[in-house]
């Protein structure tokens, strides 16, 4: 009896510390100027497990270690990751602080209010938000197009047909309450560790021989047609940037997600490390796997994508199949992720009027309380941008170009508002870089701007008019025609985060109010 009525109290005592700090975040979000609409179910492992998928290791690898393998050869593609790694945690570092100070849906353009200079508040939002949306919406398209080439190696036409399949599975599962996707987004999380050490370990016991460690580790090929083999290397950066990207979705959970002024931001540091490691770990063991460089990796007549036939020839078919399983399983949870965080952006975008039919984009269903609508106008941007695939098998790297730089420009702008305009007028949350801070800021910077110029080159050599890389093309003409909107009507009415208090449209103007009755 008296080891039940333990329990019964360590239980109470668990529950009574949920509400509180449930009842915490809604305070807080209050005094953003928002209500608590979406159902706060959400535990910090939930938020890291969804945010993890979204920049899944073998869904960003698998499809592209081949190209990577032919510009810069194993010691590229390697120390190209380590690198990106590097870099990439100074720049979630610098988000988390951030989010940790604002944790609300609205994300990223949230901040970016909350930074910017108030006569500049407006555009910056709008740039940001595009910018973000833009992002996940071509991410979405990447993931979902590399699954279908996996499950289907057939005509293009087929491959586009799977691929609106599963655009349509994946809108179906987030149309389910979100607890409903946090259970599926923890059982994500352990598809991606079991099946990298899966893949790992069976991959190193069956190979045979394997590749000695002064090939895996410093063998290098330039293959990209380009005479500097700097050059070469910068282009593996592309495949582990893609990869590391995405980890801002933690973010616009973070209305779902109990505790967020100290869980979202963890969860976004803690899912970058696990990936930079995990990923680390899942190309040394497939470059031990390689027997055969040259006719594995550069030859035509090997199997695509090339990492099939290395685990061809080192394991067999029936163990390929069962790898295959878990990276198919993986790009499918990740695309599933994406989809859950797109739609809380669109939503939160939505709800402060800055997107195409904002007023069904921000609405909840009745049942769920989660944007349904939001989910499959995604979806259905998706499958538009899908098509640019049938038009151009080569459209397929400019979408993935343009995913990672839509997101990378929507991360540089409110890290170098913190470092610069909001330098002393910041106030950290309770999770904080201190006296490091702004140095962590300059460095995430520099690096997000060097990927967004990298990420607009040409990745093969000579160039030529079927291998050109236009990601810049059809991402400076939505984003032109988004500012010229702006500029020509957008500006008169977008004001940026509105706040609904008591019924009525809060203006912010440099954190002065102006109402104004809905």
């Amino acid at each position: 009896m008296k080891f039940e009525n333990r329990e019964q109290k360590f239980g109470e005592h668990i529950e009574e510390a949920n509400i509180q700090a449930i009842d915490k975040d809604e305070k807080l979000l209050n005094s953003f100027g928002y209500k608590q609409d979406l159902i706060r179910s959400m535990s910090v492992f939930s938020s890291f497990a969804i945010t993890f998928s979204s920049c899944s290791v073998l869904s960003g690898l698998a499809p592209m270690w081949g190209d990577a393998m032919v510009d810069a050869g194993s010691l590229g593609v390697i120390w190209g990751w380590v690198a990106t790694s590097f870099f990439t945690v100074f720049i979630s570092m610098s988000l988390a602080e951030i989010c940790s100070a604002y944790p609300t849906t609205g994300g990223l353009y949230f901040w970016v209010s909350r930074l910017a200079p108030p006569k500049y508040i407006p555009f910056a939002c709008w740039l940001t938000g595009w910018c973000n949306w833009l992002g996940y919406a071509f991410g979405i398209t990447s993931v979902d197009l590399s699954l279908a080439q996996f499950v289907a190696e057939i005509t293009i036409y087929m491959q586009y047909g799977v691929f609106v399949g599963i655009l349509i599975f994946h809108g179906l599962i987030n149309s389910l309450t979100v607890s409903l996707n946090g259970i599926m987004n923890q059982a994500a999380f352990w598809v991606n560790i079991l099946g990298i050490l899966f893949i790992v370990i069976v991959g190193l016991v069956f190979t045979r021989p394997l590749a000695s460690g002064y090939v895996v580790f410093t063998q290098f090929y330039n293959g990209s047609g380009f005479s500097s083999n700097g050059y070469a290397f910068l282009l593996v950066i592309l495949q582990a940037q893609y990869t590391l990207t995405g980890y801002d979705c933690a973010a616009y959970m973070s209305e779902e997600t109990k505790n967020s002024q100290t869980g979202t931001p963890l969860a976004i540091v803690v899912a970058v490390l696990a990936n930079a490691f995990t990923g680390l770990i899942f190309l040394i063991g497939v470059g031990f796997m390689v027997k055969n460089f040259m006719y594995q990796i550069v030859s035509e007549e090997a199997i695509q994508p090339q990492m099939v036939q290395v685990f061809h020839d080192g394991v067999g078919p029936g163990w390929t199949m069962v790898f295959l399983v878990f990276i198919i399983l993986s790009t499918f949870f990740c695309g599933s992720s994406m989809i859950l965080a797109g739609s809380r952006m669109a939503y939160a975008f939505a709800r402060d009027g800055a997107m195409p039919f904002s007023k069904k984009l921000y609405s909840l269903n009745a049942q769920t309380k989660s944007p349904i609508i939001a989910v499959w106008f995604n979806i259905i941007v998706s499958g538009i941008i899908g098509i640019l695939y049938i038009v151009n098998d080569t459209a397929f790297e400019a979408i993935v170009s343009i995913n990672t730089i839509g997101a990378q420009t929507a991360y540089l702008i409110p890290i170098v508002l913190r470092i610069t305009v909001s330098r002393t007028k910041f106030v950290p949350g309770p999770w904080n870089l201190g006296r490091f801070s702004i140095a962590i800021g300059y460095v995430s910077s520099f690096w997000l701007i060097f990927t967004c110029v990298l990420f607009i080159c040409p990745t093969e050599a000579p160039v030529t008019a079927s291998n050109m890389n236009y990601a810049i093309v059809p991402f400076g003409v939505i984003m032109g025609l988004s500012i010229g909107y702006y500029m020509i009507w957008g500006y008169k009415w977008f004001t940026g985060p509105v706040r609904i208090v008591n019924g009525e449209v809060v203006i912010e103007d440099d954190y002065s109010a102006q109402t104004m009755t809905c």
